[in-house]
């Protein structure tokens, strides 16, 4: 017995020892952010003033230098994040992820990213390359420093290679392929409708509430051919549903205390750790620029400077289509046009997978790459003699979108920031803005195509490529964009619904997100005449789900049959349908909507395909609860011959809830929304290890739901995790013209990558409470200052 406690001993030591060691290399890797480094490649001296949150306040004596310091920084705290981000861009996740990536990486080599990217470079005015350059150089001083390596390096067994302009495109055109989802909608709906047919298809996938349903072309046949290969693609790149998007919105000086515009964002992206989004300030003689930046761009993509604030939403502009190609009979080189045939554009991709290097061919028509390649499991299912190509605006040399955001940051006035916004080609955000003179507007800019009038898919479904109607006719003047300036309200709201009035002509999209946001803003800032920065900030914490309350009718009418169903719908008696973090009746109410939707479509779609449809369905769901036709004949199971009412898939949804919230959650008591629904901020990649992820992923409890004005959008498929929150207000800002230094923000994480670093995730826990931090640019209000000069 003495020998095994003198052996438990021992192990106890070791264990201790090693752990103690692992914390002491972690601390050294750490950067330096006091003191003075030699950089060359500036041309003064750079102080980097870093505030208590470990935000970097950049002052430098030029432009190019402010960009060569963000640079550092960047590199500084995020290190690695940026070499991920640039792997995804590049197709290189393989080279140390293994397998599991090897259809990412084929994907972006084939949309060809990297190769773009540089075409991109190349085509850019001089001025954007050297600020381009600048930043790169930045990031180089900092490798070439041969510091300290944040340890996933270590893991991985990999070296930080330079970076280069290229890879600052390369993650811009990866954002605008993350906020360009129509190619997803557009398999979706031709899945179903080879399962259901189109009628039926348009109800699942309902038209923007007020408007008409628009019948879809049936191309019958060739849809039964080609859905083999839609559902491999999009089991292989999952969306999320009702998950991107965005709020924003702007009140002149007449709806506000102090008689100046109030300007307030909270862009909705997944959420990871480190969080996408970096706060910075940099101070140059050209004046001061804060906010947002993304680790891997130099400029401030949300923000504002001394004069201008602007603020972004995802406007959900159709600007991808897809074309069946069909080949050229005999020649499978060939494929078929409106004029006869034409070779497809071949070239040779090399992707590396560990040490196994694997030659691919990509393959273009006239349209685009040729995605139904991309996926092994699709190719083999592709219908003979057809193959299905992507057209994306985006996937141009003359794409300008960085110009845009230098342009953007240098901005004196609403003027300006217009002419900015005509080289913003990929993703269309919807711009919301305001200026110091009290000029506020909008305006959504893009390279949007033109279809055709005849074309009566209007980028619903794929449609043959051989056939000219459905070809583009060019895209929509920068003129015709969505846009307004000081409207006679005084207000502009956006929230990825219709920003279109009536009338207007060119087509956007068919896709607008439901109003439920929007209509949940305009209705609080109509409760009172003029608005503050507490005001402003309340909005930004609402947690009132439409949904809940469009189902609260349906749910106080279910008559559950079993005693565990009928006591958790006694949770929900007086509950008005606000998604607070520590109330049981959120939960409750999510795990019998997630019943209540496996029960009412999931007969109609079958095991396989509603396996991956699986999805909230607000617009869809409201008509149901609501007892609308079409809607309500979705309660009938198609696979039974008694017909069954909504009425009796409510009651019994609770049934199913309440077994499931025991199974997950134990007894009642433990039933909390906090609980259930964690911001699920994953480390990329390691967040997803068992063990190793539970210390690297950041996970707060959280309000809302994906109707609530504060976003917590689900992925109820997620048998695992259906309630945890996935996407969210990654960014808060809000800005006040009365005095710009008193603008508030807030990310979801921290600003340091590196897990060892107390900036972590100093920032998750305010901003799970919806808290804020300001950034002064007055040197003399930075609290808490640590000073790192970097040395011509």
């Amino acid at each position: 017995m003495r020998f095994v406690l003198r052996g438990l001993l021992v192990l106890f030591i070791v264990v201790v020892l090693a752990a103690a060691g692992a914390w002491f290399w972690l601390q050294r890797s750490l950067p330096r952010v006091e003191g003075e480094v030699k950089v060359g490649a500036i041309s003064a001296t750079v102080d980097v003033v870093r505030d208590r949150e470990g935000v970097p306040h950049i002052y430098a004596k030029s432009e190019r230098d402010g960009w060569f310091a963000m640079g550092y920084v960047h590199a500084q705290d995020r290190l690695w994040q940026m070499e991920f981000q640039r792997r995804v861009a590049s197709g290189r996740l393989s080279e140390f992820l293994g397998e599991r990536s090897y259809d990412n990486d084929k994907l972006m080599r084939t949309l060809g990213i990297a190769n773009l990217s540089h075409r991109i470079v190349e085509k850019l005015d001089a001025n954007t390359r050297l600020s381009l350059q600048a930043y790169a150089d930045g990031v180089n001083a900092y490798i070439g420093s041969d510091p300290p390596l944040p340890p996933e390096y270590a893991v991985f067994g990999l070296k930080a290679e330079p970076w280069k302009p290229d890879d600052t495109i390369g993650w811009l055109l990866v954002m605008a392929w993350d906020l360009s989802s129509n190619w997803r909608t557009e398999l979706a709906r031709l899945r179903y409708a080879a399962k259901l047919g189109t009628l039926r298809t348009g109800e699942l996938l309902p038209p923007y509430p007020g408007d008409a349903v628009q019948p879809l072309p049936d191309f019958g046949e060739l849809y039964r051919n080609v859905e083999p290969v839609a559902g491999p693609l999009l089991a292989a790149f999952p969306g999320a549903e009702e998950a991107i998007g965005s709020n924003n919105w702007v009140l002149d000086g007449s709806h506000t205390e102090s008689g100046k515009p109030l300007l307030a964002n909270d862009p909705h992206l997944g959420l990871q750790a480190p969080s996408l989004w970096y706060l910075a300030h940099v101070s140059t003689p050209e004046g001061n620029v804060v906010g947002g930046t993304l680790p891997g761009v130099p400029f401030v993509v949300l923000g504002r400077n001394d004069r201008i604030a602007w603020t972004m939403t995802t406007t959900g502009g159709d600007t991808q289509d897809l074309f069946v190609e069909r080949l050229a009979p005999g020649n499978p080189a060939r494929y078929v046009t409106p004029d006869g045939t034409e070779a497809f554009t071949v070239r040779e991709e090399a992707i590396r997978v560990g040490s196994d290097e694997r030659r691919i061919k990509v393959r273009s028509t006239r349209h685009g790459p040729v995605i139904s390649d991309v996926v092994k499991s699709a190719a083999g299912a592709a219908p003979k003699g057809h193959v299905i190509a992507l057209a994306w605006a985006a996937l141009t040399d003359d794409n300008a979108t960085a110009r845009g955001g230098f342009a953007l940051n240098r901005a004196k006035n609403a003027a300006g920031l217009v002419s900015a916004a005509r080289d913003f080609h990929a993703p269309q955000q919807t711009l919301v803005y305001a200026d110091v003179e009290g000029t506020i507007g909008m305006i959504a800019p893009a390279l949007v195509p033109k279809r055709s009038p005849e074309n009566e898919a209007q980028g619903r479904v794929p449609v043959p490529g051989w056939i000219a109607k459905y070809d583009w006719q060019g895209f929509v003047p920068f003129e015709e964009m969505p846009q307004a300036v000081n409207p006679r309200t005084g207000q502009i709201v956006t929230a990825n619904h219709r920003i279109t009035p009536p009338g207007y002509r060119p087509f956007m999209t068919n896709d607008w997100f439901p109003p439920y946001r929007a209509e949940r803003i305009e209705a609080l800032l109509a409760e009172r005449p003029r608005h503050s920065m507490l005001t402003m900030r309340a909005l930004q914490a609402d947690d009132l789900s439409r949904l809940a309350v469009e189902a609260l009718p349906m749910i106080a009418a279910a008559e559950p049959v079993t005693e565990a169903g009928k006591r958790t719908k006694t949770i929900l008696a007086g509950w008005k349908g606000h998604m607070a973090i520590g109330e049981a009746a959120p939960l409750v109410f999510s795990a019998w909507y997630r019943e209540l939707t496996r029960l009412v479509y999931a007969d109609e779609l079958g095991p396989t395909l509603f396996a991956e449809a699986w999805e909230t369905r607000s617009a869809f769901m409201i008509g149901v609860m609501r007892g609308e036709a079409p809607y309500a004949a979705w309660c009938d199971n198609v696979t039974s011959n008694e017909p069954e009412t909504c009425e009796e898939l409510a009651a019994k949804a609770f049934d199913l809830a309440a077994v499931d919230l025991e199974k997950r959650y134990g007894a009642e008591s433990n039933w909390r929304w906090g609980r259930a629904h964690f911001a699920a901020g994953q480390h990329r990649p390691l967040g997803f290890t068992p063990v190793i992820g539970r210390f690297f992923n950041i996970e707060p409890e959280t309000a809302g739901d994906g109707t609530t004005v504060n976003v917590g959008s689900t992925t109820i498929r997620d048998e695992a995790a259906p309630f945890s929150n996935r996407h969210a207000a990654s960014l808060r800002m809000v800005y006040d013209f009365s005095d710009l230094e008193k603008s508030v923000f807030m990310q979801s994480t921290g600003q340091s990558g590196h897990i060892a670093s107390p900036w972590y995730s100093s920032f998750a826990e305010r901003w799970a409470r919806v808290d804020y931090i300001t950034i002064p640019t007055k040197r003399e209000a930075i609290e808490g200052a640590r000073v790192l000069q970097l040395l011509p």
